[in-house]
């Protein structure tokens, strides 16, 4: 999907360099996760689980405004 695509790649480019272990650790789980999940967190408003993960979609999703 490319949607998913341009956010993840620009959360890599811009966060991944000054990202801690636990976010980097957050983001690699998160690119395993089937598309149509991920395009739910990020795309549709549905929320992960965990606050870790929690804390790394609504990086993502912010940083699209």
């Amino acid at each position: 999907m490319k949607e998913l695509d341009l956010l993840l790649g620009g959360w890599l480019e811009r966060r991944w360099p000054t990202a801690n272990a636990g976010m980097r650790h957050s983001f690699e789980w998160l690119l395993q996760q089937p598309d149509p999940e991920i395009a739910s967190w990020l795309l549709g408003g549905a929320r992960p689980e965990d606050a870790l993960h929690m804390a790394l979609i609504d990086d993502i999703v912010r940083r699209r405004d």
